[in-house]
């Protein structure tokens, strides 16, 4: 990965169950990275929408880092075919890294461990430890329950009313708001994390 190249950090799901228009949006927002340059950034997974993912983006000549831990490796979990491959010793230390790569994080439906780590990023940036944007790309409306629950949170006042997050509906509403931000000159777009 080059030192000027813009990265982004997608949490998605590993499970290779689910239905396919949730596929089809982390293969679209693939395409679309690779096109505009950005490296993806994610867990290195070789199932599920995060397989997906990868080789969308490796398919339509992007770049692909993944960042995974020992144990996940050793467990066969790791796609074969990143342009670049980080093993951590703890998950916890995965996570940092991708925070710390990341000029942006995207969010497509996931599980248990995307929604630790989509709330964890969000908690980063309320602390002001993360300054760069946090996109939820709510496919097939997978995010309204979430979202709402958020929206309570707001009105019982357990979080504070402006957001720290965008929601939009496809990758290529994303994109847009990536490309941007990218746009805006230095001093409005922060690229380098405080201590986390």
């Amino acid at each position: 990965m080059k030192e000027t190249q813009r990265a982004v950090v997608v949490y998605c799901a590993s499970s290779p169950l689910v239905n396919k228009c949730y596929y089809e949006a982390a293969e679209r927002l693939g395409e679309l990275l690779a096109e505009k340059g950005i490296v993806c950034i994610n867990g290195a997974g070789s199932q599920g929408l995060m397989g997906a993912l990868n080789d969308s983006a490796i398919r339509h000549g992007g770049t692909v880092k993944g960042i995974i831990p020992r144990f996940m490796v050793d467990a066969g979990w790791c796609h074969g075919r990143l342009n670049e491959t980080v093993v951590t010793q703890t998950i916890h230390e995965r996570k940092e890294r991708m925070a710390r790569a990341a000029h942006a994080v995207i969010a497509l439906p996931g599980g248990l461990g995307t929604l630790e780590e989509l709330a964890e990023i969000i908690t980063w940036k309320q602390l002001g430890l993360y300054e760069n944007p946090v996109i939820i790309v709510n496919t097939n409306d997978y995010y309204r329950p979430l979202l709402s629950f958020f929206d309570k949170m707001k009105e019982e006042k357990f979080v504070k009313e402006n957001n720290t997050w965008d929601v939009v509906s496809t990758p290529e509403e994303a994109m847009a708001l990536l490309i941007n931000f990218f746009h805006r000159p230095p001093s409005e777009s922060v690229y380098q994390q405080k201590e986390l």
